[in-house]
């Protein structure tokens, strides 16, 4: 399989793999991560709640931390998520997180998107940046076909950020995912490697 994931990234492992536009950079996330990352998520709390399933007790740990890595390790290596830290190129400051998961492959060749945004990053058009990135780097060496995400329909933010990248409005729906601890819709939306580029 890691002979197979080279193969999709240009022979390059995942863990080693960034994807650099403009004066952002995407790159999986470290060990070394853990206290930059812990404390912009922790300074973000107020801002993200609202928009993700209700936090763990001990999520902002480093033992946490530490499990979130091997999960990201072994979803890497079964071809079924490829998480990034979005970071500024120039300070290595960690802005956010973006993730292709639930890949699927065969006749399906596509992948779900899910990102985050701190709270002092906000607002700037990076996150729109990133997902445009990442969708390149999924359809031309990832060799998916498709794209989807969904958001709540009051999160203008994120509606505008996948609505910039390309995606299109595909539906509605009911009691989707738990988020802040209780059932939610969600809006749908997905990105074909077909569509037209973005501007």
């Amino acid at each position: 399989m890691i002979g197979f994931l080279a193969s999709l990234t240009g022979g390059v492992p995942h863990e080693t793999l960034t994807l650099e536009f403009g004066s952002l950079r995407l790159r999986p996330p470290q060990i070394a991560d853990y206290a930059p990352w812990a404390e912009l998520r922790q300074a973000s709390r107020p801002f993200l709640q609202p928009w993700e399933p209700a936090w763990p007790a001990d999520d902002l740990s480093q033992a946490a931390f530490r499990r979130r890595l091997a999960r990201y390790r072994q979803e890497i290596r079964s071809d079924s998520a490829y998480p990034f830290f979005l970071v500024d190129r120039h300070s290595e400051t960690i802005l956010g997180g973006i993730t292709l998961a639930n890949v699927r492959r065969r006749a399906a060749q596509s992948a779900t998107l899910g990102y985050w945004m701190g709270a002092p990053h906000a607002g700037k058009g990076y996150m729109t940046e990133a997902v445009k990135a990442l969708s390149r780097h999924a359809f031309l060496r990832l060799g998916l076909e498709r794209i989807e995400a969904a958001c709540l329909p009051d999160n203008a933010a994120s509606v505008r950020v996948l609505e910039k990248a390309g995606f299109r409005r595909e539906g509605y729906a009911r009691g989707y995912l738990s988020i802040a601890g209780a059932r939610r819709d969600h809006v749908l939306f997905a990105r074909l490697k077909s569509d037209p580029i973005p501007e």
